[in-house]
């Protein structure tokens, strides 16, 4: 069988060959009834739909992109069922649909949701189920009517790419072949080398140096498992694109912003207040270019929408005529076993349901108009996005660009009716997250039926499969974005007398605080200084104050002082020195903190979290994870996620409805994706290069250039070949490791991954630890030699791809087994 064609191939016929409906057999015909939606297919299914929404998360924050999870998960199904015993392809069927909800769930909802966050508000665990659950229920609800024109009497001619390869992996694994080792060797070697580096420190994440003769020109590179696995299975020309967005930004902007800039006596942002000779590479980025960055991304994805329109409009008209004429057929008394839908009845009675439970929600605060507008969206978008799907191909329908036009349309009513606060700015966000999941999912719930159709699966037990795996994948989607924030959320001192927030919390924050008599000779005989001992206590997550000439411990931990007395301080020279051992530590009052907000695009600080105390004075930011804008701080790198989608969502939203955005940086980017469309260079993968850390699009580079000798090796590859397969597993087994880790920084408190710190346990004296410290993710780490050992890591998962690629065998050409005689 060929890669990517269809089980029975006189089913493929051009599209210029015939209008008429193409007549086609199923692989289980009508009259057969194997075990189909049974139990351990929902589980097994629902098990696998949330791993791979967990690690879809995971991605969405990091770089803004997914994978299909479709053909992985058809792999897995197969290969569990057959060490389990006998199973029928109509229960792996089942399973692979239910699986592949959760990953379309995921986009939506790491794409939308963070922005929250930049717009000065919380993720709820509740309002991000429910945004998951009501927008995926929408989505398989208007894909119900519309299957029968889609998919019945459009085969032929809409090829479904995904769904047709699933349908393919499936047939050929009931025949006997399917290659589940190779994703679940990447799985293993992904999660394995992911907490080598992000819970062991073994090597640093992400290798940088400044490039000498170009005044703050950086180059860096993550040493990422699943950013390699995802430049693998995009392709050269996309991941090459991308990267070449963040060579504009990291070799070109930041420099230029520099060198123009250095002279500056008065700052160029008010809110930032900093002179531009004094910012970092990061600063420069984070205060000027991201605006750049978001532009660019705008105008690309309106590009792409626009580019879309003739095809979205076609798609719309024929997907109405198809549905006027499946249901103009009339009621058959009997209908076979492969042409049951679920009632038209559950499609009308679910629609009202839904805008009577997005309305009255309370967590979701959307008003009834809003309301309307998602389910009126909602249809549209879905009947576009099944027909782009069915089309083009999943990874090439573009969500975000629906998205933003739903974005556009909500604010534009919004600002006509006046509704501009920034509760209106959560509804709008709101609203559109509901639309882009519910598209989203109807464009994976198209290819899940067109594997069912070409199967025998049954439609209505598909299509109840397709709640279920939305609704267990929706309520740990949720969990698993804020676990990932709360994991990397860090509260830094910041002070900003006089600034009032818009809202305070219910919520307070308890801090302990001990006074600390350091020995001014135990200091000097360490070679210590104030500032190497403030990283020393930092890195164990506490903070060192100094104001009044006092030395003062703080905490947001519970911690006696006994306890903190014994923690142990890995200083930069010498053997690792106890705390008490400095000087003696004793109880100090506690202070409580007030949370508030600062919410606007025109806020004398950047919108977010603060602490205050008593006097309601600013005295910390809760800089969030995604989104963050303190990357380093006493020497520490941050995790970050930068959740590029979000960040355009928020850009949008604030600049239509408040109207004040430093529109000069924005337009500078609206301008660079115009002169890529010009020069016919696709902007979008470009722009989002732009808004991404270099760090984030050079190991997507690298996978590309993978992909590119493979291609040139083997010929091309497929869905299911080797290299994809194995790319899968790198992505969900790094992303599902990042998670786990995230997980344990906040069940423990910070105590289980500083337990897993091998670099700080082992201090920086004596051969392993001396050794570490030099090499591993420490702030004694050597610039050269750290960078050097973590290439060498990452040239090695690289090659151990390549050579999987080049020599292994397709899922699909894998032979079965062999019987004896």
């Amino acid at each position: 069988m060929a890669h990517g064609s269809p089980p029975i191939s006189e089913d493929r016929v051009p599209v210029a060959q015939t209008l008429a409906t193409v007549a086609h057999t199923p692989y289980i015909p009508p009259d057969k009834s194997p075990a189909e939606m049974t139990i351990r297919a929902l589980v097994l299914g629902s098990v696998l739909g949330i791993v791979f929404a967990a690690s879809s998360v995971y991605l969405a924050i990091k770089v803004g992109l997914t994978v299909s999870a479709s053909i992985p998960v058809a792999v897995l199904s197969i290969a569990i069922f057959r060490a389990l015993g006998s199973s029928s392809i109509l229960e792996s069927t089942i399973v692979q649909t239910t699986g592949s909800a959760g990953e379309s769930l995921a986009f939506g909802v790491a794409a939308a949701l963070p922005a929250l966050l930049l717009l000065g508000y919380d993720i709820s665990l509740t309002h991000a189920f429910l945004t998951a659950a009501l927008g995926g229920v929408l989505g398989v609800l208007m894909m119900i009517p519309l299957r029968q024109g889609l998919i019945v009497q459009e085969h032929g001619r809409l090829p479904y790419p995904e769904g047709t390869a699933s349908a393919d992996v499936l047939i050929v694994g009931e025949q006997g072949g399917t290659n589940a080792r190779t994703v679940i060797t990447g799985f293993i070697v992904g999660g394995v080398y992911k907490l080598a580096y992000s819970g062991m420190k073994l090597f640093r994440e992400v290798l940088s140096t400044p490039l000498q003769g170009l005044k703050s020109a950086t180059v860096s590179t993550e040493v990422s498992p699943e950013l390699l696995g995802v430049g693998y299975i995009i392709g050269p020309r996309v991941a090459a694109i991308t990267f070449a967005g963040g060579v504009l930004s990291y070799l070109i902007l930041i420099p230029a912003i520099s060198f123009f800039g250095s002279g500056l006596e008065t700052p160029l942002l008010m809110h930032n207040g900093q002179l531009i000779r004094d910012m970092s590479p990061d600063q420069i980025r984070n205060a000027y270019v991201l605006y750049i960055g978001a532009g660019a991304v705008a105008t690309g994805g309106l590009i792409s929408l626009i580019r879309s329109l003739p095809t979205i409009v076609g798609a719309f008209k024929r997907s109405l005529e198809s549905l006027k004429a499946s249901r103009g057929q009339g009621a058959m008394p009997q209908l076979l076993r492969t042409e049951q839908d679920l009632p038209i009845t559950v499609v009308l009675g679910g629609s009202a349901l839904l805008v009577l439970a997005i309305w009255l929600a309370p967590p979701l605060e959307v008003n009834f108009i809003s309301a309307i507008l998602i389910v009126i969206f909602g249809f549209f978008f879905v009947t576009v996005s099944a027909r782009i799907t069915g089309e083009i191909g999943s990874s090439s329908n573009p969500i975000s660009g629906m998205v933003v036009a739903t974005l556009l349309i909500t604010c534009l009513v919004y600002l006509l009716m006046g509704w501009t606060s920034s509760e209106d700015r959560f509804m709008a966000l709101t609203t559109a997250a509901i639309v882009g999941i519910a598209a989203s999912n109807g464009g994976t719930t198209a290819q899940d039926l067109k594997t069912a159709f070409l199967v025998g699966g049954t439609p209505r037990r598909q299509q109840l499969a397709l709640f279920v795996g939305v609704l267990t994948s929706a309520m740990f989607i949720g969990l698993v974005l804020v676990t990932l924030n709360r994991g990397a959320t860090v509260t830094i001192p910041e002070p900003h007398p006089g600034v009032k927030v818009t809202e305070f919390s219910n919520e307070t924050r308890v801090q302990h605080t001990f006074s600390w008599a350091v020995s001014a000779d135990a200091m000097a005989a360490r070679g210590l200084d104030e500032a190497a001992l403030r990283r020393a206590v930092w890195a164990q997550g506490y903070e060192l104050n100094t104001q009044g000439g006092a030395m003062e411990l703080r905490s947001w931990r519970d911690v006696s002082s006994q306890d903190l007395g014994a923690v142990t301080l890995n200083v930069s020279r010498g053997a690792p020195i106890k705390v008490a051992d400095l000087g003696a530590v004793t109880d100090g009052p506690e202070r409580t903190y007030k949370e508030g907000f600062v919410r606007g695009a025109d806020t004398p600080v950047p919108a977010g979290k603060y602490l205050l105390d008593e006097s309601d004075t600013i005295q910390y930011v809760v800089d969030p994870g995604i989104g963050g804008r303190v990357s380093v701080y006493e020497g520490q790198q941050l995790t970050r996620y930068a959740a590029p989608k979000a960040q355009l969502f928020s850009l949008i939203i604030d600049g239509i409805l408040t109207q004040k955005l430093p529109w000069d940086l924005v337009l500078l980017g609206v301008f660079i994706s115009l002169m890529l469309e010009l020069c016919g260079v696709s902007s979008l993968p470009f722009a989002v290069g732009v808004y991404l850390p270099i760090s984030s699009s050079a190991p997507l580079f690298v996978g590309g250039m993978v992909r590119y000798f493979v291609d040139r090796i083997r010929g091309g590859e497929s869905d299911f070949s080797p290299g994809t397969l194995l790319s899968s597993g790198f992505i969900a087994g790094g992303s599902i490791a990042g998670v786990l880790i995230a997980f344990l920084e906040i069940a423990t408190d910070g105590a289980g991954t500083r337990a897993l710190n091998l670099p700080a346990l082992l201090g920086n004296q004596g051969g392993l630890g001396g050794f570490l410290n030099m090499v591993g993710e420490s702030e004694h780490s050597h610039p050269l030699w750290s960078n050097l050992w973590g290439l060498l890591f990452f040239a090695g998962l690289t090659l151990f791809l390549l050579r999987s690629a080049i020599k292994g065998q397709s899922a699909a050409m894998s032979p079965p087994p062999q019987k004896e005689a």
